[in-house]
């Protein structure tokens, strides 16, 4: 079953805890949580204190986005804070298997994002290390982006890679989805898909996470 995963960036802060209860409630597998440092992309977001305060909140895993630079600097924070899965970027980290293997450490999943100028082939070699791929769709940094297309092949190329030695691996894409996009990525291989304005957008929460699961049906 394809997991959504709403990603509160585009969340009303100032309702936060109330929009992440109602993506609970209704029917949301991850919660999608990016972390920006102002390096690595051009914008700063959420951080350690509000992941904690957040965590009170739910049950629902926590996936949580580091487009940071040298992130393993912070992983044992974010465990602390709560996080289930944490993704780091490929382009930020010079060790990263070292930082994937630190990660599991923990006992939580970890993931490698790509941008979409980076090239699925660079990190064949540990397809097989990993528990989830997030293959970005738009140049990270801020929501609300258009889809770019040609990513489509990149998610075709990672389903490639995880029927030959991953199959269990979960493929995530981040960018631009919605109700228009979203068939078309999880027929290229898609598991989880991660939206932002396409879930929060006019407030009606429930509105628009079934909007997106029943174009899938």
């Amino acid at each position: 079953m394809v997991k959504i995963a709403p990603s509160i960036l585009s969340a009303d802060f100032s309702q936060l805890g109330k929009n992440i209860k109602l993506i609970e409630k209704f029917g949301a597998d991850f919660v999608h949580i990016d972390v920006m440092d102002g390096m690595f992309v051009p914008n700063i977001s959420l951080g350690i204190p509000v992941i904690k305060s957040i965590r009170k909140i739910t049950k629902l895993p926590f996936d949580v986005h580091l487009m940071i630079e040298k992130p393993d600097r912070y992983i044992k924070d974010f465990v602390d804070a709560g996080a289930d899965i944490i993704t780091v970027h490929y382009e930020a980290d010079r060790h990263i298997d070292r930082t994937i293997n630190y990660i599991k450490s923990f006992g939580k999943k970890a993931a490698i994002a790509i941008n979409p100028g980076t090239p699925v082939c660079i990190i064949e070699e540990l397809i097989c290390e990993i528990d989830m791929v997030l293959i970005m769709t738009v140049n990270p940094g801020f929501g609300g982006q258009k889809y770019i297309n040609y990513c489509s092949n990149k998610i075709k190329y990672v389903k490639q890679l995880a029927d030959k030695y991953n199959p269990d691996l979960l493929i995530e894409v981040d960018g631009g989805i919605n109700d228009n996009i979203i068939r078309n990525v999880v027929d290229c291989g898609a598991n989880v898909i991660v939206a932002g304005s396409a879930i929060f957008k006019n407030g009606d929460i429930e509105q628009n996470i079934n909007r997106l699961r029943n174009t899938l049906i």
